[in-house]
């Protein structure tokens, strides 16, 4: 009895692996359906991969065939857009992208100063001062936060009380 050739360096064999395809429109609606999602998925995951791993400022837009709009950006779209728009009008003079680039850093750090002056404003609702510029909205809404925030303290704490009362009795006397 004679056997097939079983060695595994046999040109006969096939090898697995990914087939190319043919870059050209999908016929078949699912096909194209399913194609387009796994396709933008791993596109949308690269574009973020590339915002992470290089430090790069990403903005991707895409439309489907439905008119349906998916995006992704590590910033805004529309102040990538707009700094997209900036470098492109600008290009055709010499040394506007640097002032570009210094208008859009000007832009920025006012953005950051704005939401430093808000949080410190909201640190010191939460001390209780500079009420009187509150709402009795924004002031019932503080009361909510400062409460859930007792109560999670409050449960920090008695959870520490029962930790150190079974593992460690001779702290508390």
């Amino acid at each position: 009895m004679e056997f097939p050739n079983l060695d595994p360096e046999s040109s006969s064999q096939k090898k697995m692996g990914r087939g190319k395809i043919e870059i050209k429109r999908i016929e078949n609606t699912t096909n194209r359906q399913v194609t387009f999602c796994k396709r933008r998925n791993g596109l949308l995951k690269k574009a973020y991969e590339l915002s992470v791993l290089c430090d790069a400022e990403v903005a991707l837009i895409v439309f489907s065939s439905r008119g349906r709009l998916y995006e992704y950006a590590n910033n805004s779209v529309r102040a990538t857009i707009e700094r997209y728009k900036k470098a492109c009008s600008d290009a055709t003079t010499p040394g506007s992208v640097a002032e570009a680039n210094i208008q859009f850093y000007q832009q920025e750090a006012t953005k950051l100063r704005r939401q430093i002056r808000d949080v410190q404003n909201m640190n010191r609702h939460i001390l209780g001062e500079a009420l009187s510029s509150l709402t009795f909205k924004e002031l019932k809404n503080l009361e909510g936060r400062l409460e859930k925030g007792i109560c999670r303290i409050r449960s920090k704490k008695v959870f520490v009380l029962v930790y150190i009362k079974i593992f460690h009795p001779f702290l508390l006397s």
